[in-house]
């Protein structure tokens, strides 16, 4: 029993998802479409709630750059799971808030506003914390970090590509919308859609062409994914509540922190690490899952009336 185990998690970090030259790039320009199309909404003014009010951005920044990793780094030290499983949790971690959370946060009757500050600051930041992040919890944890030395992957590298698909839309985008404000909002509209379905049709091409391996894997990763968003998710709502902010900011925050961007974690793990089998099923089980708990959330949430005065 413990040879087959042994071997079966051998396996799994052997594993290698098909996925070819031509569908990455294509990955790669939807992604960017979609953080286009997100940078469409985007104004210089929603950075000035940075200034007017600190508190929810800030504690929304901590969420999602240092209490979700730390707690991933807590559930991957206590769940030992297989080692590139958990270099998949450190990667989906150390990536900025999902391109849905925008929409799941006005559905969930959440400060929107606050949601698309955070998604602009999370998306610049992201340049520098994500590959920054992922070398630093995955250096911390012996198995990932042997797997990282293995890979040899250069930071400046994955910097230089994170800020050709998020930096350089997200500019773009809030460029377009500052000179040409009535077309951007028009377009928005069509981009989020239209780039969100075919990246949502590209995940499960993905999965299609890898039907096998993530049948015979769905028991050993999808239990740790639905463990993950709920502590993600957990982390967001209560540090919210630590600081003390209303039903409003709160419900942001929540879905902010436990809505990944599991597609850019997708990319990275096709281009630096090779489609590795264990990081890519995570990130792949992650982005469908993480849609799913978020609509379940924001329609829960939507049904609930919003409680408490404000205080941040």
């Amino acid at each position: 029993m413990l040879d087959t185990i042994f071997l079966t998690e051998v396996f799994l970090d052997n594993v290698q998802i098909n996925f070819d030259s031509e569908a990455l790039w294509l990955m790669n320009i939807v992604l960017a479409l979609v953080m286009f199309g997100i940078a469409l909404e985007i104004s210089v003014n929603d950075f000035k709630q940075l200034w007017v009010k600190p508190k929810p951005v800030l504690v929304g920044f901590f969420s999602q750059f240092f209490l979700l990793p730390a707690i991933t780094f807590i559930l991957v030290y206590f769940l030992r799971p297989y080692p590139s499983v958990a270099l998949g949790m450190f990667m989906v971690a150390a990536c900025p808030g999902g391109n849905i959370s925008n929409y799941i946060t006005h559905l969930a009757g959440g400060n929107t506003a606050l949601s698309v500050c955070l998604t602009a600051i999370a998306t610049l930041v992201a340049i520098f914390m994500t590959p920054f992040n992922l070398e630093f919890w995955g250096g911390m944890y012996p198995p990932t970090a042997e797997l990282l030395n293995s890979v040899a992957i250069e930071p400046i590298e994955m910097v230089k590509l994170v800020a050709l698909l998020l930096g350089v839309p997200l500019i773009l985008g809030m460029l377009m919308n500052h000179w040409k404000p009535s077309l951007s909002n028009k377009l928005a509209k069509v981009f989020k859609i239209v780039s969100l379905v075919f990246f949502i049709f590209l995940v499960f091409l993905a999965l299609a062409k890898n039907i096998t391996v993530f049948l015979d894997y769905i028991l050993y990763i999808f239990w740790i994914v639905l463990i993950h968003n709920l502590m993600a998710f957990l982390g967001g709502y209560s540090l919210s509540k630590i600081f003390r902010l209303d039903s409003k900011n709160t419900r942001s925050i929540t879905i902010e922190t436990g809505i990944q961007n599991s597609g850019l974690g997708l990319l990275l793990i096709f281009t630096f690490f090779d489609g590795l089998g264990g990081m890519a099923l995570l990130a792949a089980f992650w982005g469908i899952w993480h849609m799913v708990s978020g609509l379940l959330l924001a329609s829960y949430w939507n049904f609930k009336p919003l409680k408490g005065k404000k205080l941040a």
